[in-house]
């Protein structure tokens, strides 16, 4: 491409990228509903192209992943090109004030309002609408169009989508994972993983008190101990300055316990999270408390032997980390021409570290602040969406990174 289309494509938005995105910003596709309606729109648009999109749904036929090789022989550039991946759902609207429809684009003042315009609508809809010229392009650079549901609660989604890629033997030359970043390389990402801890105790009268076990309080005792952990992981682990907050987290976040202030509460729960920076492993936080909660057993089953605690994990996200210098970081950098940003690191879990589980080079990079997202009138610039283009608009003409 010419430096005048370059130029072209940076100063304005297309009309072909802003008719999609008000498209898909008005297909609700909040995590807890289905995200059907846009993953079949997505599939007859790719398929009326030529290209063929696979389907993997999830047990319900509720929700699907959609993953499509934009290439006339998919077979043979299964192990060539760059993967284009966002997830489909979005945050609710629920108690906020919007000043407009959130689930009707907006456009005003450079903007374009509304829920997943920037949390990642933004990013799906443009490379949707460049899916023509990415198919016009592929003896360059296979292009894979990869979508994803559930990433906004439980990344079950492109577990499977990951999952079917290796099944099948599609292993591209790399990812990039389009969140809002202001197209912004990201090289790391914090890992998440959560557990519902639930005590059982034995309950009696107030005034029977010895003759019980008070689960409300030996859930307490390890509530207690996980923020002891927390405050001893902020004193000695070793920083990762790229994060905001440079040290692995734990956090208690909610507490259900008991029925009256005069009864010895059998049971409570309590769940907590954390939040490792890449080079501590989520068991190193993990087994501590597991081995304090077991501490505490005896104590209770002296009272009552049918007293336990139990430990079920919910989310389980590992940390995200690729070296800044990595071919697949470099090249994405160059065609965004962000090189001058330097790489960068959040504290938000993205899939980028499932994509690179499978072995698959990763780099997060898109449209858009993340400053925007879950926030009342989320929004995307048109400057955001023209950058996004102009990327895309030399990645064209790239050959897949070395």
């Amino acid at each position: 491409m010419s430096a005048l289309a370059e130029a072209a494509v940076a100063a304005a938005p297309s009309r072909e990228a802003l008719a999609m995105i008000d498209r898909l910003i008005a297909m609700p596709t909040v995590s807890r509903d289905s995200n059907l309606g846009l993953i079949e729109f997505a599939r007859d648009h790719l398929a009326a192209l030529g290209a063929k999109p696979h389907l993997v749904y999830d047990r319900a036929q509720r929700k699907a992943n959609l993953f499509c090789t934009l290439a006339d022989d998919a077979a043979a550039a299964a192990t060539r090109g760059i993967v284009l991946s966002g997830h489909t759902d979005t945050v609710p609207v629920d108690g906020q004030e919007w000043a407009s429809d959130p689930f009707k684009a907006s456009h005003r003042d450079g903007r374009i309002h509304g829920r997943g315009s920037a949390d990642m609508k933004g990013f799906i809809a443009i490379a949707l609408a460049w899916a023509p010229r990415f198919l016009a392009a592929q003896s360059r650079l296979p292009v894979h169009l990869a979508l994803t549901y559930d990433e906004e609660t439980t990344f079950i989604g492109v577990r499977g989508l990951v999952a079917d890629l290796a099944e099948r033997g599609i292993k591209p030359a790399g990812c990039i994972i389009g969140e809002p970043t202001d197209m912004q390389a990201i090289v790391a990402h914090k890992g998440k993983r959560d557990f519902c801890c639930r005590v059982r105790g034995r309950e009696a009268h107030s005034s029977l008190t010895p003759t019980a076990v008070n689960a409300i309080e030996y859930a307490a005792q390890i509530v207690g101990f996980i923020r002891a952990l927390a405050a001893r992981m902020a004193r000695e682990e070793p920083k990762d300055p790229r994060f905001e907050v440079p040290h692995s987290t734990l956090q208690t976040g909610v507490i259900r316990g008991g029925i009256a202030v005069n009864v010895v509460p059998r049971d409570c729960e309590f769940e907590f999270e954390m939040r490792n920076i890449p080079a501590t492993p989520h068991e190193a936080m993990t087994q501590p408390i597991l081995e304090y909660a077991r501490s505490l057993l005896p104590e209770m089953r002296a009272v009552a032997p049918e007293a336990d605690i139990h430990f079920e994990m919910g989310m389980d996200l590992p940390a995200f980390g690729i070296a800044p210098d990595a071919p697949v970081v470099k090249w994405a950098q160059q065609l965004a021409r962000t090189e001058h940003l330097g790489t960068g690191a959040v504290s938000f879990a993205t899939e980028a570290s499932v994509f690179s589980s499978i072995g698959i080079p990763t780099v997060v990079l898109g449209p858009g602040s993340i400053a925007q997202a879950h926030k009342p009138d989320e929004y995307i610039t048109y400057a955001q969406v023209a950058a996004c283009e102009q990327f895309f608009a030399r990645l064209c003409e790239a050959a897949p990174p070395a």
